[in-house]
């Protein structure tokens, strides 16, 4: 059983630019697995984690805003497993992004305001769900992570190179959060 928080891989392990697999089936390791990244999550002051910055290569990804100043906070804690994007509506927004791999580093990031997305819940069932706003933000920047995409790739090419430091210091283990993380330094 997985009591405390899982350590959090940080920018440039290779865990982290991988696509990850498919989920073919929920298993108690895996139901625990889900509870772990939850508590890892909500350690790391998060709303959003990827099972493959717990280092674990599988699509899935839990998300909870509902202490956001949002709308569409409404819908509690997610789990999303093999998600897929399959629609992005053609209004965009610019809204700052952070990540928990990427400790310290916040930008501006456009994206699509709303989406639709096919995922499996826990019991392994099959939802479709259109939903915009901050959850339809968080579903992409966690679906991007699944896919080996960091929020930083999505930036405007001089927002890219101003933040280059930025990521060099991460990689070095130079930015060291109050949680646990695992990174390529280490």
């Amino acid at each position: 059983m997985i009591d405390d928080v899982l350590p959090i891989y940080t920018y440039n392990h290779p865990v982290l630019r991988n696509a990850t697999a498919q989920v073919a089936e929920m298993t108690d390791e895996l139901a625990t697995f889900i509870d772990a990244m939850f508590r890892t999550m909500t350690n790391a002051r998060g709303i959003g984690l990827a099972a493959n910055q717990v280092g674990r290569p599988q699509a899935f990804t839990v998300i909870d805003i509902d202490d956001a100043d949002d709308d569409s906070a409404a819908n509690g804690p997610l789990v999303l497993i093999n998600p897929v994007i399959e629609a992005f509506s053609d209004d965009v927004e610019e809204f700052e992004e952070g990540c928990l791999s990427l400790p310290d580093y916040r930008d501006k990031v456009v994206r699509p305001s709303a989406i639709q997305v096919r995922y499996l819940d826990r019991a392994m069932r099959e939802h479709v769900m259109e939903t915009a706003g901050l959850l339809a933000r968080v579903i992409q920047h966690e679906v991007d992570h699944l896919n080996g995409i960091y929020f930083f790739e999505r930036l405007t090419p001089i927002r890219r190179t101003l933040g280059q430091s930025r990521l060099r210091r991460i990689a070095k283990g130079e930015y060291v959060p109050d949680y646990p993380i695992h990174s390529e330094s280490q």
